[in-house]
């Protein structure tokens, strides 16, 4: 579809955040025939000019409305972000009411990325989306601003809730895992804070779906969603089987010794539970996440290439 009266009925779906690794997948996503995904980052759009989110959002694509806007970049520099107070509410908070209001406006739905961070993380079994938020530092506290202004903003909305995100691309734990354990036969890694890996490409998969089901169903469910990739596991866990499944690519392996976050100080404090519940996603949107250890297979895969024997042996 590239001339003009086939572009014409292109739906065109708005993503911010385009260089990270969900705006990555994003753009990487098997969008369907008739879908185009406009990525877009900082250096077309700052997330802290409200004025220009809305003339963005406003234009459209060279003329034609946006389907959708997908809210999926952020300021996650969750440490610097106790220091970085105005920054992060700009970004986490003010772009995504700048967003919300726009789409309002423009009679469009839009998907907010957010976080398990809104959570105190201070009992244990999976988070639903109905239980109480409490952030204990900023990051958390301006993402939890960013899902109000949507709430409240009269747009069509979709707000997902995410956790420690992973996948081929840019920063995350399963790549520094691979190249510290490259170099160290052992290592220090937190075994008390509990959670669910998620891979980035299932991420977008999973906004892709709910974004297309709000542009082409105007009855279709709205609020807040939690999605990451199936089973619990501590870092230290995550770490072990990064190793395991590295080693049967021929890649790094080292030993993981399990310490208390009291060992591992840092400038923000993190949730010690960032289990997320998936009924609501699963109830609205038929959308099942694949277990965290097939989705750390699949970007090893694409890291390492496939296992040199059965991993399972």
């Amino acid at each position: 579809m590239s001339d003009a009266s086939a572009t014409g009925r292109m739906k065109h779906v708005l993503v911010t955040g385009g260089n990270g690794q969900l705006g990555t997948e994003l753009r990487r996503y098997a969008w369907p025939e008739g879908w185009a995904v406009t990525a877009i980052d900082i250096d077309e759009l700052d997330l802290r000019d409200t004025a220009a989110i809305a003339a963005m959002v406003a234009g459209g694509h060279d003329g034609t409305p946006w389907a959708a806007v997908i809210s999926a970049g952020a300021y996650t520099a969750v440490d610097k972000a106790e220091s970085d107070i105005v920054t992060a509410w700009a970004v986490n908070a003010m772009a995504p009411a700048a967003f919300a209001e726009a789409c309002a406006k423009a009679a469009i739905p839009i998907v907010q990325v957010s976080t398990d961070y809104v959570f105190d993380g201070a009992r244990e079994g999976a988070w639903d989306v109905t239980d109480p938020v409490a952030p204990l530092g900023v990051y958390g506290a301006s993402k939890l601003g960013g899902e109000l202004a949507v709430r409240t903003s009269g747009a069509r909305h979709a707000i997902v809730r995410t956790a420690w995100v992973v996948s081929a691309h840019g920063n995350n734990f399963v790549k520094t895992m691979l190249r510290v354990g490259a170099t160290n036969p052992r290592l220090r890694v937190v075994d008390d804070q509990h959670g669910s890996p998620t891979s980035a490409a299932d991420l977008a998969a999973a906004l892709a779906t709910i974004a297309m089901r709000l542009v082409e169903d105007p009855a279709a469910p709205t609020g807040i969603y939690h999605f990451s990739n199936a089973g619990a596991v501590t870092w230290a866990g995550f770490a072990r089987e990064i190793f395991a499944q590295s080693a049967a690519r021929g890649g790094a392996s080292a030993e993981v010794d399990g310490i208390p976050t009291s060992e591992y100080p840092t400038p923000a404090t993190r949730p010690a539970n960032s289990l997320l519940s998936h009924d609501a996603i699963t109830r609205d949107y038929g959308i099942h996440p694949p277990a965290w250890q097939t989705a750390l297979g699949n970007i090893l895969d694409e890291l390492l290439g496939a296992p040199k024997k059965d991993i399972s042996q």
